[in-house]
């Protein structure tokens, strides 16, 4: 490993570090980049911190993740004063946590909001990046780390007409602060990923009539919404650590059992008992504790599937409405498994109806509605909850300009090359929280681990000179194979094929096909993080300057 300082400028940057975001990642790495000594800078666009959870306020809001792994763990101060009260907490009550631990940890002090990075720029000289607000105002950095999330970039649908709509009509990413009194209004919803499930339940007994436009049906997990005890409560906080060890070591980043047994291994009565008892306990439990091998084998997959076909048809009483709800054209984790809190239920009320947008397509938006097919739905609202260009979106929406101009979105035209989703060749000293690439999981154990690894790493390289960290290009074609055959280990790959899922970039058009995320477990992806460590980066600190 070398340090290149011949011809550097001697011009003190104005931070260590800049980080691009006021989310959960940017909260850890502005607290964990303190820890180490480092003068850091949060920027945000938005008016305040919370990342998604500020931007996302639409009706409904909530974690897929129940409350005791959807949290830090690295301060005590935190977990002993802050109370949950919701099994899944409100987007309200996740926002209100994020400003307690800043508040707690004082961390509001190191961040500007309404400051939108356009453009940041590595100078090979100084070796320092320098970031450019749409304000006009630059700042520069020794290093630059991306906090910006995952679902950010929103995607407005493309459909004709879009614009001619006289009603209201909103995006769910982008629903106003001050809410929306939808009482007694003919509303149309499109999309139907997680956002779009959570709206459904939500504002169905409070507007007049409710027509949900339906391309392609989930696979939901439903489940309740207990609220939280003073004993449940107190024995989190006992055992928080032993928490967080169990989600951290889980493929998914969540506190569960993995289960030791195929679906293939039991018979019929007993594995629909099983199927059945983690259905009534809810949510990722089914997902998770059922079968070890829902992911990995097509058969159980299906099995699985059959089996919520079945709830389905139970719960809903119109088994015509019951048939559109049901997938068929993909299995049990083709499509990244969403939880629903009375979702199949809402399409017994008379005032929601669910119309097939995919026998008979969307022709345009009117004037008055959205025209399927010769028949025109007359409404006052249209709500859009089409999703994100998810991992690589915001990463690739700003120019991110690295050595010898090359920016960010162009170096993966053709593809993601990442090592570990955290560096990129060609681009020095430049970090990624959640970068393309990192695991498919409940979000704030890699938040934390990763910000934790990036403390870490600066720490190394500045006690030993270091001042290129940087992903080497053999590093970045070796996890690219990885991501790719751990990917297609599982049925994420043809059954996501089919789903048209984001996390292979199907939801996107043009997109380059390839798995956004890594699917080999959170577990395996920590211990391959821990061996560069171990073994001093060697695969982030190139000997000559990488080709891009």
């Amino acid at each position: 490993m070398t340090s290149t300082t011949s011809g550097a400028s001697t011009t003190k940057p104005d931070f260590d570090s800049i980080i691009i975001g006021a989310g959960f990642s940017g909260i850890a790495l502005l607290h964990h980049l303190r820890e180490i000594g480092q003068r850091a800078l949060v920027l945000d666009a938005d008016s305040d911190l919370g990342g998604t959870w500020w931007s996302n306020n639409y009706p409904g809001v909530r974690t897929d993740s129940e409350f005791q792994y959807y949290s830090f763990s690295f301060s005590k101060e935190v977990r002993d004063e802050w109370t949950w009260t919701e099994r899944y907490p409100s987007g309200k009550e996740v926002l209100a946590y994020l400003n307690f631990v800043a508040e707690r940890l004082d961390l509001r002090k190191d961040m500007r909001f309404n400051s939108r990075v356009d453009r940041a720029e590595y100078d090979e000289e100084s070796n320092t990046w320098t970031v450019h607000l749409t304000d006009g105002r630059s700042l520069t950095a020794t290093y630059l780390i991306s906090g910006m999330g995952v679902l950010s970039e929103a995607i407005w649908p493309d459909i004709p007409g879009i614009e001619t709509f006289g009603g209201q009509k909103y995006h769910t990413a982008n629903w106003p602060r001050e809410g929306v009194d939808l009482t007694g209004k003919r509303v149309g919803i499109v999309g139907l990923g997680a956002s779009g499930i959570q709206v459904v339940p939500t504002i169905a007994p409070q507007v007049a009539e409710l027509l949900v436009f339906q391309r392609q049906p989930n696979f939901i997990v439903e489940t309740n919404n207990d609220k939280v005890s003073a004993e449940q409560m107190k024995h989190v906080r006992d055992t928080y650590d032993e928490i967080f060890a169990r989600a951290a070591a889980h493929p998914f980043g969540v506190d569960m059992v993995f289960a030791e047994k195929s679906a293939l291994d039991v018979d019929a009565e007993e594995r629909d008992r099983i199927f059945e008892s983690k259905w009534q306990e809810g949510g990722f439990h089914f997902a998770n504790e059922c079968f070890n091998d829902l992911a990995t084998n097509h058969e159980s997959s299906e099995l699985a599937s059959a089996f919520i076909r079945k709830k389905i048809h139970q719960i809903v009483i119109d088994q015509s409405v019951a048939d559109l709800l049901s997938p068929t054209d993909y299995s049990f984790n083709g499509k990244r498994v969403p939880t629903g809190h009375g979702y199949y239920a809402t399409f017994n009320r008379d005032n929601v109806t669910l119309i097939d947008v995919k026998s008979n397509p969307i022709t345009t938006l009117t004037e008055k509605g959205i025209l399927v097919g010769d028949t025109e739905f007359e409404l006052d609202v249209i709500i859009f909850a089409t999703g994100f260009d998810a991992m690589t979106g915001t990463l690739t929406t700003p120019d991110i300009v690295g050595r010898d101009g090359v920016i960010l979105r162009d170096k993966w035209a053709k593809g993601i090359r990442t090592n570990l989703g955290i560096s990129v060749s060609g681009f020095p000293n430049f970090f990624m929280s959640l970068g393309p690439q990192t695991p498919y999981s409940n979000l704030p154990v890699p938040i934390q681990l990763g910000a934790q690894w990036i403390a870490r790493a600066i720490k190394f390289a500045t006690a030993h000179d270091i001042e290129h960290f940087e992903a080497t290009p053999e590093s970045e074609e070796l996890w690219a194979d990885e991501v790719d055959r751990a990917g297609k280990a599982t049925v994420m790959y043809s059954e996501g094929l089919k789903a048209k899922a984001w996390f292979l970039g199907e939801n996107v058009a043009g997109k380059p096909r390839e798995f956004q995320v890594y699917m080999g477990g959170g577990q395996v992806y920590q211990q391959f993080c821990r061996d560069a460590e171990a073994a001093g980066y060697p695969t982030f600190l190139a000997t000559e300057k990488a080709t891009v």
